[in-house]
């Protein structure tokens, strides 16, 4: 990202920031929330207090820090906004809406729920909070638009520790399936667009999630172990591997995934028909992708969707969930999402919410340029 790019958007990053202009409570904060913003786009090593500080002049972070921690406004409803701007410029009705945590690695123990916990991001257990989010994804691009800060029941069994993180008392323990399902009702409640949804197997394993989605009629491809069992057609609990492996060899596919960093991801695929009996005109299916190098490499999916749903479709479902590890690299690399120094646990929503709402502005003007490139070749053969 260049210093030319950054100053030519931020005048759409002033537009986006009116949006919910009316969200603050006063003018101060108000102002405040744009300065952070075009400072999170800002190519700097480092983006917190000080350095957003120095970026709009200031000497110190002391406004950086009151916006976060004290000042009055919305950042619901700014969360809200930004979503609705995602749809609005890369909604799509065969939307995917994509669930899953990221970890922020960080030093002491007074951050609102930080704790010595597995993050995936490291890859091993370490010092660190843990957020939830659910991003969205279309042909047209990909964004965060919802998330929630895991609170550990090593906190909400301590209300006084929690007190002095700002977690209010009325915040429940709550596990990352809790947060998937919060997430996933708002956006149902917010009319979102949407095909389907997935997430890995830390979420597709557990059936009383699987049993939610189907209950709101929510298709979804969600990965999981190899071990989980399933009902067969004939009423039976199976293994998924076991049923796989009980497949012809003419059921399975060569199928692409999607573009990937290296070109298309193509694996073999196969499917096969699961439960006595479909309701409502949807069916049930487990999925598996088997490397074309090591056919003993295979990862399993199970789904729920359309009866008239293509393997094709499993295929392209079960290929966007890595779209959202495409959205924390980016709102990582680019919008300083893990860059915050708060403790409270209010002030970690402010920062991520204003930190999604950039991101949403760079994918829209992705998807804008994008467009416009594709204007330019069909103008030019």
């Amino acid at each position: 990202m260049t210093v030319e790019q950054v100053e030519s958007w931020s005048g759409g990053i002033a537009g986006l920031r009116a949006r919910f202009a009316g969200r603050f409570g006063r003018s101060e904060p108000r102002d405040r929330a744009l300065d952070y913003m075009t400072g999170l786009l800002a190519p700097l090593e480092r983006k917190n207090g000080w350095t957003l500080a120095e970026q709009v002049g200031q000497l110190r972070p002391d406004g950086v820090q009151r916006l976060l921690n004290h000042s009055e406004w919305d950042e619901d409803a700014v969360r809200d906004d930004a979503r609705d701007f995602v749809v609005e410029t890369i909604g799509a009705k065969d939307g995917v809406l994509i669930g899953d945590d990221t970890g922020f690695l960080k030093k002491g123990v007074r951050s609102a729920g930080v704790q010595r916990q597995y993050s995936g991001t490291a890859g091993r257990t370490e010092n660190c909070q843990i957020g939830t989010f659910l991003a969205y994804a279309s042909a047209k691009g990909r964004a965060l638009i919802d998330r929630e800060l895991y609170v550990p029941k090593s906190w909400t069994d301590d209300r006084d520790r929690c007190r002095a993180a700002g977690i209010d008392d009325t915040v429940p323990f709550a596990t990352k399936i809790e947060h998937l399902k919060w997430m996933l009702q708002r956006a149902i409640d917010a009319r979102v667009p949407f095909a389907w949804a997935t997430a890995d197997e830390a979420y597709g394993q557990v059936k009383h999630f699987r049993v939610r989605l189907e209950e709101r009629q929510i298709a979804y491809v969600l990965a999981t172990k190899v071990n989980d069992t399933v009902l067969t057609t004939n009423g039976r609990g199976t293994r998924v591997d076991e049923l796989i492996a009980a497949l012809p060899k003419q059921a399975w596919k060569r199928i692409s995934a999607g573009a990937g960093a290296h070109g298309q991801r193509i694996y073999h695929w196969a499917r096969v028909a699961i439960r006595p009996s479909w309701q409502g005109g949807y069916g049930h299916w487990v999925l598996a992708r088997r490397s074309l190098a090591d056919p003993t490499e295979i990862a399993y999916y199970v789904c729920y969707g359309p009866i008239t749903s293509q393997l094709k479709d499993l295929v392209k479902t079960a290929g966007t969930r890595w779209q959202v590890e495409e959205c924390f690299q980016t709102a990582k690399g680019e919008c300083g999402l893990d860059h915050y120094q708060v403790r409270l646990y209010r002030a970690w929503y402010r920062h991520i919410t204003l930190a999604m709402a950039v991101l949403a502005y760079l994918t829209a003007v992705r998807a804008a340029e994008a467009v416009k490139g594709a204007a330019e070749m069909t103008s030019t053969t």
